[in-house]
């Protein structure tokens, strides 16, 4: 009897055992069906709002040039400009397109930003230095990294502008669909004629090592765009939590020397056949003229400001002022983590007169140091940054003119305060209501 009791009690555990595991898999396959439901849903807001904000992109008229330099490829394989006047290079970084459902408002509104400076300031090139795309899924809602890059070389495509651009830690996150040499194959596909992307010699570290040149119509160059990849996260930061930033790499920085020497090799070349009066109106150009366009700071930018700053913001033999102020927290500039010889390489050359950097969206300042411009970008950026679409001071871009004789200027213009750029009524409004100062960390006194 009690042994068909015991048989009994364990029948009625395994009968409950079971219908305990029964209703777990129920509420397990309630829970699957929910984030199918919700991945699907989000999937085709993600379509639908993507295909949005790419039809918003294509939708702007051609920019009005009275006179469009093309370029041609030279005997080397860059891409090469001839303009006997000033050429007009626009510098924008940190656009930050998400490319998601969670971004679409943001990305719409860096569209429009985008849209409207190269509009107003017509350049000859665009010079992007990274982070187009930021596909950080809890703010863009996608890892689609793609879609962003899709969306802004189709504006620039539809605006009808030369550009190029220098790669961002965030263009090819770690857990992005696409990595970086994805994209950079996306970028000198041909599919878009007015990209001027290339991907660099395959022995060189990173993707995106490239120049661009202009001439005169003596041949002779009269100034040089160098690109660099200045990478991502190192030292095991991956996910780029700890903010360990690279630096620009030794070969990188062998390739750039080689490069100069070429460049100054072929200008030599040039003036040597030129009559006397017209070789000694150019001998200076016999050191080719050259800016560098990257996206992650030099430790020199902060050596510079923090010198400056040291100094109560008055200039020292090192460290002139120019504009611009730091606007970051916690580190205030986000270096590379290592050393590098870049920068006493470009003072050693003499060809390098000004560097240009992102990355970091609060800092717009700009320094002489030692001789050597360093400038920050006016950033765009709607989204990466809590709040920063209510922040105006540093949204804008950098004007350089360069002229014949190898001379250039530096101009930085806000999106909102500067009065050069027009904007559909709509987007003014939100201006107008979203419109605040930056505080800024550190100050330079007004004099």
């Amino acid at each position: 009897m009690a042994e068909t009791v015991t048989q009994t009690q364990e029948t009625r555990t395994k009968a409950r055992k079971a219908k305990k595991r029964r209703r777990h898999l129920k509420r397990l396959c309630v829970v699957l069906a929910a984030l199918v439901l919700a991945t699907g849903v989000c999937a085709l807001i993600n379509v639908i709002g993507d295909r949005g904000n790419l039809k918003y992109a294509c939708s702007y008229a051609p920019v009005a040039y009275e006179e469009q330099l093309k370029p041609e490829q030279d005997p080397f394989g860059y891409w090469c400009f001839t303009a006997d006047r000033d050429f007009k290079v626009v510098q924008l970084t940190d656009v930050h397109i998400g490319g998601g459902f969670l971004s679409l408002g943001k990305d719409a509104s860096a569209i429009t930003a985008v849209a409207s400076m190269i509009t107003a300031e017509k350049p000859d090139l665009v010079i992007v230095t990274g982070d187009i795309a930021y596909p950080v899924p809890f703010q863009a809602g996608t890892f689609n990294n793609k879609v962003s890059a899709n969306i802004f070389a189709n504006l620039m495509e539809t605006l009808g502008v030369y550009w190029t651009l220098a790669f961002g830690n965030h263009d090819t996150e770690a857990y992005s669909y696409y990595t970086r040499e994805d994209i950079s194959a996306f970028y000198s596909s041909g599919k878009f004629p007015h990209c001027l992307y290339q991907a660099g010699p395959e022995d060189v570290d990173g993707f995106g090592n490239q120049i661009i040149k202009v001439k005169n119509s003596d041949d002779v160059i009269t100034q040089a765009f160098v690109v660099l990849d200045s990478h991502s996260y190192t030292n095991g930061d991956f996910l780029g939590i700890r903010w360990w930033y690279d630096n620009v790499h030794p070969n990188q920085i062998e390739w750039y020397k080689t490069e100069i020497a070429r460049m100054n090799a072929e200008n030599d070349a040039k003036l040597l056949l030129m009559d006397s009066a017209r070789a000694e109106a150019l001998k200076d150009l016999s050191t080719v003229r050259s800016m560098l366009f990257f996206h992650i700071p030099l430790t020199e930018y902060k050596d510079a400001w923090e010198e400056l700053a040291a100094n109560g913001y008055e200039n020292t033999e090192d460290v002139k002022y120019i504009t611009g102020l730091v606007g970051e927290t916690g580190k205030a500039i986000y270096c590379g983590v290592g050393d590098d010889d870049l920068f006493e390489t470009v003072q050693e050359l003499g060809s390098t007169k000004a560097i240009f950097c992102g990355h970091d969206h609060y800092n717009n300042f700009s320094v002489k140091y030692k001789g050597i411009d360093l400038v920050y970008g006016n950033s765009v950026d709607y989204l990466a940054y809590p709040g920063i679409n209510k922040k105006g001071s540093q949204r804008g871009c950098t004007v350089i003119t360069t002229h014949t004789d190898g001379s250039y200027q530096i101009d930085k213009y806000n999106l909102y305060t500067s009065g050069r750029y027009d904007y559909p009524a709509d987007f003014a409004d939100d201006v107008a209501m979203q419109y605040e100062d930056v505080t800024f960390q550190y100050f330079k006194p007004e004099k």
